[in-house]
């Protein structure tokens, strides 16, 4: 057995002990340059939310900013100009997961199925994601989701289609996880309170318990990332320095493992404080005014 040159021998990743903070700055520039397979897309500037009407033209800036970097783009929703993203990112050579919103409102649902099969017919969705956290949510009961996933596997039956969730849903919920044809694995060794030294192991962890409920599936972490502001959660701590060294592990195992990984998230969006706290306006790339941040 060959063991690639370079290849991240230790559990816990890249020794970052005695980097000073230029070497962590031209280790993340050269990570950063050599791509992502995926990165988690966000349309929305400051003073805008979910639900808020977003317009072509800052699609196409965020997407011109994020295209030399990336590989596909992940979408969360089907409607208010999310639909553009889709195109848009196709225009771009950038392939796409794309997702559709599930909630409590059967209103929205519908327009979102309804418009994630008309992107998937029209040849813009290249994978298709039914709901995201809906469970972890209680929006939806199991059979409500299971029947809106198995409506978009009939009507586009040559897309592949997955549900997302939080990695260990997939292990307690096996007809979820039957509907799958990929499983999508939201990973985030932060929000279990890991530190950021060992929070490499603690993902790979997660990844292989998908892994193991998908039964021979594709498991695609469909997100991870780490903030570099906000309130700490127990020892996950944080800041400038643990969000670069989160990412550069985080990419170099996706990288030599052939983990196929969307990085949350693009770019900092100030309205994600409603949901997380202060730490939800800090997991971008890129900040709120699109400068990247390391």
């Amino acid at each position: 057995m060959s063991i690639r040159a370079g290849k991240i021998k230790a559990l816990t990743g890249i020794d970052f002990a005695n980097k000073s903070d230029a070497e962590l700055k031209s280790l993340f520039s050269t990570v950063l340059k050599n791509g992502m397979h995926g990165l988690c897309f966000s349309p929305y500037v400051e003073g805008q939310n979910p639900g808020d009407q977003l317009t072509e033209e800052q699609i196409r800036r965020r997407m011109k900013i994020i295209q030399p970097y990336t590989k596909w783009i992940r979408s969360f929703s089907c409607t208010d100009g999310n639909e553009m993203i889709p195109r848009i990112a196709h225009e771009y050579g950038i392939k796409t997961l794309v997702g559709a919103w599930l909630g409590n409102d059967p209103d929205i649902n519908e327009r979102e199925i309804q418009g994630l099969i008309d992107l998937a017919k029209a040849g813009f969705v290249d994978i298709a994601a039914v709901g995201n956290e809906v469970m972890y949510r209680k929006d939806l009961t199991e059979d409500e989701l299971l029947d809106f996933m198995y409506r978009v596997k009939k009507e586009i039956p040559d897309v592949p289609m997955g549900y997302v969730d939080a990695y260990y849903e997939f292990s307690h919920r096996p007809k979820i996880t039957e509907a799958c044809d990929v499983i999508l694995a939201n990973c985030y060794p932060y929000w279990e309170g890991c530190s950021n030294e060992y929070s490499l192991v603690y993902m790979k962890d997660m990844y292989n318990q998908a892994r193991s409920a998908g039964n021979g599936k594709k498991v695609i972490i469909s997100e991870t990332g780490w903030p570099s502001q906000g309130e700490g959660l127990h020892g996950a701590i944080p800041s400038h320095e643990n969000a670069l060294r989160y990412f550069v592990n985080a990419q170099k195992w996706s990288e030599e493992d052939d983990i196929e990984m969307f990085y949350f998230s693009s770019f900092d969006e100030s309205w994600k404080v409603g949901a997380e706290g202060d730490v939800g306006a800090y997991w971008g790339l890129w900040d709120k005014d699109e400068k990247l941040k390391f």
